[in-house]
């Protein structure tokens, strides 16, 4: 075989590697970004702990942005050698800090918190870290759910009932796609609005009708949004 058909042929098996790779890189159909109400997570029987930074703002924060197949399922732990480098978000902490806090105990400063959500979720994104964080603090500033209910008349208040389907209308005239509304209970059973699911296309430019819905909690027909600015069911630890 002549030189130039090795060296084409060898091209060509690069290509195909290349092409293979970012295949496999991006092998998923949609990511669900969710995000969650800190007193519904707060006011169960575990309760929850504020960050080191302080008890955030009464406002939904992060959860994820989670690819998933249209069959239900999703990628996972993509590239378990991976690790959060701080000095790629160096210019991101402090509005993470504000809108993707953790309640888990014991307070943290959301690094442990950041770090699960790349390893287990990011890896499988085809995003770097900086991109994968900030598309979901930009999926959150366009989504701006609380504005959206405080438009429809849907306000966090003490002993409150909402239509779920009135929520979800609310949500849909502001952002353009219909959501998938997750409750919880709080410690006295009531079942409270927890997360809410929009689903943003593969390539994270833009939100979409959700190929399926998650199997999340689901609601009862009327369901209470408590108010966070006055709620004290945390721990001091």
């Amino acid at each position: 075989m002549m030189k130039s058909q090795k060296s084409f042929l060898i091209k060509i098996i690069v290509v195909q590697c290349l092409l293979v790779l970012c295949v496999a890189a991006q092998d998923f159909d949609f990511f669900y970004f969710v995000q969650q109400w800190p007193a519904s997570y707060c006011d169960t029987r575990r309760s929850c702990c504020y960050p080191t930074t302080g008890k955030p703002d009464e406002d939904f924060s992060i959860h994820g942005l989670w690819p998933n197949y249209k069959n239900g399922k999703w990628p996972q732990n993509c590239d378990e050698e991976s690790s959060l480098d701080e000095s790629e978000l160096s210019d991101l902490i402090s509005t993470m800090e504000k809108n993707w806090p953790s309640l888990a105990c014991p307070s943290s400063d959301g690094l442990r918190f950041w770090s699960h959500e790349w390893l287990k979720h990011g890896t499988c994104s085809a995003l770097n870290q900086h991109a994968y964080f900030q598309t979901a603090l930009d999926f959150k500033t366009k989504s701006n759910l609380l504005q959206n209910l405080n438009n429809a008349g849907i306000k966090p208040r003490n002993g409150e009932h909402y239509s779920v389907e009135s929520i979800k209308k609310a949500i849909e005239e502001g952002v353009g796609h219909t959501p998938f509304i997750e409750c919880n209970v709080d410690s006295q059973g009531n079942h409270q609005l927890y997360q809410v699911y929009l689903c943003v296309d593969s390539s994270a430019s833009k939100f979409i009708d959700c190929p399926i819905f998650p199997h999340g909690r689901k609601c009862g027909s009327k369901i209470e949004f408590p108010p966070f600015s006055s709620n004290d069911n945390h721990a001091e630890f």
